[in-house]
């Protein structure tokens, strides 16, 4: 993620309808509004699931409201989404405490649209699962006060008025999340070609059960992380070092149900990564995070049944033809 800067108004100020609108007109506005409303709700919460639940209430609540007196309706949503999320986070919380094994964010994949736009390396960094998992070092307030700022451009102006805080507390609030997870800056990313041949190699060299090869990609302190979430066999604790985590890959992927397994590649959560699949059942993604010698730093697995559901679900959009973002 890049360094703030000031970025125009995201948010400009608009007259009050002249009239009620009519019902057709507010479900429009909201489709409008939803990829970004989501987008938003995703980078709080690390759950596409949760993140859905809370647009949806945002709906009904657009839906029971009274237009004529909203007077930024992209605002509103706003703020109601943020507002929605900070309920959550604090649940939220517990449960993850309670979590068997690494917990990782939901992947989503980000070619859809599903999210709002990504066109630029802020809104791509800002969905990676290594920003996502930095993010669960904060507070619900600070970690609301770190996307907005960073990831939307609000203004602290803004941000005061959708939290109801007062711009030097959303000062406050940016400075504590920026101490815990660092100055936002660009991780360095490979282009999509050389992110093709290095995931094409890796999975080439673990299932050929070739730890020799493996360990040429890898940094020495290489760290794997695989989420299963206690459901399926995955390591219940982080992977460390060079020569560990290509044994520990090798043999995941020789396992008698993983050979069989098909790996497309994918924009997932903002980066190529590998969508996974066992007779066509998606089983799970896999990123590969590569530092600037061109050496894999982290892997990060997501196959926790539950978690691929959304996933799952935009895959069989796009195989129906339909919009998944809608």
């Amino acid at each position: 993620m890049a360094p703030s800067r000031p970025e125009p108004d995201p948010l400009p100020a608009a007259p009050a309808p002249a009239a009620p609108m009519s019902d057709a007109a507010k479900a429009e506005l909201f489709t409008e509004q939803r990829p970004r409303l989501l987008g938003l709700a995703y980078r709080l919460l690390g759950s596409a699931a949760e993140a859905e639940d809370a647009v949806q209430d945002a709906y009904l609540r657009w839906n029971r409201a009274d237009p004529s007196v909203v007077r930024v309706p992209a605002a509103w949503l706003t703020k109601v989404v943020a507002n929605l999320c900070l309920n959550r986070l604090t649940s939220a919380r517990a449960t993850r405490e309670r979590y068997v094994g690494p917990w990782l964010p939901e992947p989503v994949l980000t070619d859809t649209g599903a999210l709002g736009p990504m066109e630029t390396a802020e809104q791509r960094d800002s969905v990676s699962l290594g920003v996502l998992v930095m993010l669960e070092r904060l507070t619900p307030p600070e970690r609301a006060v770190f996307v907005l700022r960073e990831a939307f451009g609000h203004t602290h102006r803004e941000i005061a008025g959708l939290l109801d805080v007062d711009e030097r507390r959303s000062r406050q609030l940016l400075r504590r999340a920026r101490e815990h997870v660092g100055t936002p800056r660009r991780r360095f990313a490979p282009d999509s070609a050389q992110q093709r041949r290095l995931l094409e190699r890796f999975f080439a060299a673990a299932a050929e059960g070739d730890v020799p090869a493996l360990e040429k990609m890898l940094a020495d302190d290489v760290v794997a992380w695989t989420d299963g979430g206690g459901r399926v066999r995955a390591a219940r604790k982080p992977v460390f070092g060079r020569s560990k985590v290509a044994r520990f890959m090798t043999g995941v992927a020789t396992l008698p149900e993983t050979t069989a397994m098909d790996a497309e590649l994918r924009p997932v959560n903002g980066e190529l990564g590998a969508v996974l699949r066992v007779g066509g059942e998606l089983v799970g993604t896999t990123w590969l995070e590569v530092g600037q010698d061109g050496r894999i730093t982290a892997v990060r697995a997501v196959l926790h049944p539950e978690k691929l559901a959304f996933l799952a679900g935009q895959v069989a959009a796009e195989q129906r033809g339909d919009r998944p973002d809608r």
